[in-house]
């Protein structure tokens, strides 16, 4: 079976032809949960598509949206790189990243070190490689806050978005913009990295004008799935993609859901990580429940007793897309169900840790599980399926 591979301006054009939209969430090094979730998908598309070798996920979706640790692998995968290469790659960069030193202890600076992180980036995307380069196979949406003005950044490399080129005044265009930068902004979780300075003014003739970037999770968006939707379907976007539930596909892929039961220390600084961290999960949970109240969707969860999964009580008269949600929960209990092995609470708690390289593996093996309990091949429908050449 031969399908035709699309370049980036194809796969952003309003056609006639069903469009897809893959949605990473943040979450520190809990994505490389997302990654086994992933390699399932991956594996399972392939065989629809005749075992190509060559198929990569950049072929199927149009539209390719992270978060943070999210937007790191959704960077990869836009430029081409099959998901166990990401694997590989994620697993070596969380252990030279989130190493550990006692010279960054307490408040007063960032835990890492966001030079060792850039330097990282520039060598796993390459150091040129901007965000309107022809590096890029299908459409990114990058997730990030602009720290000095409060205000949330989604970043596309969408050639028709009114911020694509650059404008007069000396305004950058975000297609100038260099990928890996735009990706250290959307994974600069504040205590964890400093922020990341983006310069968005030239200085030609002009003032020069630097933007400071913090982790796209500080927004409402550490799941960008909504405003994934959004910026595919909005005139203002100028992407504006027919909706329906034969027409639009969106993906979304979890980082694993932190037991909420875990408390850190009782001091007033983590009291404040706490209820940011509750806020986020708060956000996740509206637009999980939004998503599914506005789609057709075989893996929708029962928000509560009182609303239950919401697929007869839809926000329109028919869906307007159709929704696969997945993801991991990392309460002791659901752990243990999916691994009879793991039995100590205090390293299964430690699972909800963002910044523990030590839990890779395991939580690697979770998401391979959970995978194969959770993604059937009917959840996606054959009209989705790429065109034969």
């Amino acid at each position: 079976m031969c399908y035709r591979i699309k370049n980036r301006d194809e796969h952003f054009k309003h056609d006639a032809w069903p469009k897809r939209i893959l949605s990473l969430d943040g979450g520190g090094l809990k994505g490389i949960l997302t990654i086994a979730i992933l390699q399932r998908i991956e594996d399972m598309l392939r065989a629809r598509h005749g075992n190509n070798p060559a198929f990569r996920l950049c072929h199927y979706f149009d539209l390719i949206a992270g978060t943070s640790t999210g937007s790191i692998i959704a960077s990869a995968l836009t430029l081409g790189w099959r998901v166990e290469q990401v694997r590989q790659q994620y697993m070596d960069f969380g252990e030279r990243i989130f190493e550990k030193s006692l010279l960054r202890q307490g408040f007063l600076r960032a835990r890492y070190d966001e030079k060792k992180f850039s330097t990282e980036l520039k060598k796993a995307y390459g150091e040129h490689v901007t965000l309107g380069g022809d590096e890029l196979q299908t459409g990114l949406l990058v997730m990030t806050k602009r720290l000095d003005t409060g205000s949330p950044w989604p970043i596309s490399n969408n050639p028709n978005g009114k911020y694509f080129e650059s404008q007069a005044g000396g305004v950058i265009g975000n297609g100038k913009y260099p990928l890996w930068q735009v990706v250290r902004a959307s994974a600069a979780a504040p205590s964890f990295f400093d922020p990341e300075s983006i310069r968005i003014v030239d200085d030609a003739g002009n003032k020069a004008l630097e933007g400071l970037f913090v982790d796209g999770s500080m927004s409402p968006f550490n799941n960008p799935a909504l405003q994934a939707v959004m910026y595919a379907t909005l005139q203002g976007y100028q992407v504006a993609w027919p909706t329906g539930v034969d027409k639009l596909l969106l993906v979304s892929v979890g980082a694993g859901a932190a037991d909420p039961s875990v408390k850190k220390a009782n001091i007033t600084a983590v009291h404040s990580v706490n209820a940011l961290l509750s806020l986020m999960d708060d956000c996740s949970a509206l637009q999980e429940t939004l998503l599914q109240w506005m789609s057709s969707s075989p893996t929708a969860r029962q928000i509560d007793l009182e609303l239950g999964d919401l697929q007869h009580d839809l926000i329109a008269n028919t869906p307007l897309f159709s929704y696969l949600r997945y993801n991991v929960d990392l309460t002791a209990e659901s752990v243990r169900g999916l691994d009879p092995t793991l039995q100590d609470l205090k390293s299964i708690e430690s699972l909800s840790d963002i910044d523990a390289p030590e839990n890779m593996t395991v939580l690697h093996e979770l998401g391979r599980l959970a995978a194969e309990r959770d993604i059937s091949d009917d959840h996606f429908s054959s009209i989705f399926d790429l065109v034969l050449q």
